[in-house]
């Protein structure tokens, strides 16, 4: 049996390719191997991911160590003490580097963070409000006529 007609994709015009394709929920379509998707959040800063990838390198770094200093008290071997120093040492500076993620993502912030001045949607909105209350005001209060005296 010749399954090779049937595994390959219909050509354009083809009938019984075209009802296929009609069948097919537009969800369930055939897309090429590289589908562009909109990410939810945007990739953090440079140096911020800078940072983060240090701080993963030195976190896992420590985590060998420690695991190097257990496996060598089980064992009773003399590099138990100083895989244990190294491990100490190396969970000051994982902390340390935390923290410098942690900075350096409030300095990014503070920097090139969001500006807080309105847009200029915000402030025609705003001006159309104080237009509409001026208006309002204006309607409200009885209409007072300036009287000019003469050499005044």
């Amino acid at each position: 049996m010749d399954t090779e007609p049937r595994l390959s994709a219909p050509e354009p015009g083809d009938l019984v390719g075209d009802a296929l394709d009609r069948d097919i929920p537009a969800a369930r379509r055939r897309h090429g191997l590289w589908i562009q998707e909109p990410v939810g959040r945007p990739r953090m800063p440079d140096p911020v991911r800078n940072a983060a990838v240090r701080a993963v390198l030195i976190a896992s770094v420590t985590l060998i160590g420690a695991m190097v200093a257990t496996l060598a008290a089980v064992a009773d071997s003399w590099l138990s003490a100083p895989a244990m120093l190294f491990t100490v040492i190396s969970t000051v500076v994982a902390t340390w580097s935390v923290l410098d993620v942690w900075i350096t993502r409030q300095v990014w912030n503070q920097r090139n963070g969001v500006v807080s001045s309105p847009s200029s949607a915000a402030r025609a909105l705003r001006r159309e409000r104080r237009r509409a209350r001026r208006q309002a005001r204006r309607a409200a209060t009885p209409s007072l006529t300036r009287v000019v005296r003469p050499g005044a």
